[in-house]
């Protein structure tokens, strides 16, 4: 039987989403805790996104394959009660038996948190940047990068990234209080991608870089934007879309700040 797993973690005790022999990652934790509960290691887990280490997520999807009885809110209720308090399921629900998480989906949703002041409650959850950011500048800058391009500068070397090409629906940039929240839409993202496009945007805000230095990195191989890498804390996995699933632009909002 086929599962459509909806959860949500912080990313920060993890070495990311997927296994990794001798490592914490969240993908072991659901593997470990359902072999428990299922008493099998004749099972599937597999997540729509493999956000990187330290990367949290608010609206992850995940499969599970299994040979159950249990009805899909006895199995919500029992991962919980043994999955560490930093991984939450907050919906299960059977899928079709071709489902796939990953293959499946059609958008990926993302949001990166900056904060404007240094913080203590934020500290795992945003980027503190101290110099003045000009939004402005960075909405326009950030317009450049929606359509379809060439992301071989904003990507770190992955075997499972099969092209560099990546069609972005939009980046839109809200700012409110002491926060900017960054909100990307897209097909898929590569290793990195989001990080360091944050990071190319936030040196577009210090006035550091401009908009035609940003549109040179998706025409030339550039090691600029690695360099300006953006930290994992303020990243988080918000959505994953699905066929006849409407693409919102308006995000749900992080309130940790």
């Amino acid at each position: 039987m086929r599962f459509k797993i909806h959860l949500e973690y912080d990313g920060t005790p993890y070495k990311g989403w997927q296994i990794q022999k001798g490592q914490p990652t969240i993908q072991g934790e659901l593997l470990r805790v359902a072999t428990k509960i299922f008493k099998t290691e004749n099972l599937e887990f597999y997540g729509a996104g493999r956000t990187d280490s330290g990367v949290h997520a608010i609206g992850q999807v995940a499969h599970l394959e299994v040979q159950t009885s249990l009805i899909t809110d006895h199995i919500r209720l029992k991962l919980n009660e043994e999955l560490p308090a930093t991984i939450n399921v907050l919906k299960v629900e059977k899928a079709t038996p071709n489902f796939h998480a990953r293959h499946d989906a059609i958008a990926r949703s993302y949001l990166y948190q900056v904060s404007k002041r240094r913080t203590v409650f934020g500290r795992k959850y945003a980027w503190a940047v101290a110099e003045k950011l000009d939004t402005n500048r960075m909405k326009e800058a950030a317009t450049i990068f929606a359509g379809m391009h060439n992301f071989q500068s904003f990507a770190a070397d992955s075997p499972d990234d099969k092209s560099m090409q990546v069609a972005l629906n939009f980046v839109d940039i809200y700012e409110e209080g002491n926060v900017i929240l960054f909100h990307l839409v897209g097909s898929h993202f590569l290793w990195h991608m989001v990080r360091r496009m944050v990071g190319v945007l936030v040196e577009v805000g210090k006035g550091k870089l401009t908009t035609v230095q940003v549109n040179q990195f998706l025409n030339t191989l550039s090691p600029e934007p690695a360099r300006l890498t953006a930290p994992a804390t303020g990243l988080f996995l918000e959505r994953v879309y699905y066929a006849n699933e409407k693409i919102k632009r308006e995000p749900k909002r992080l309130i940790w700040i």
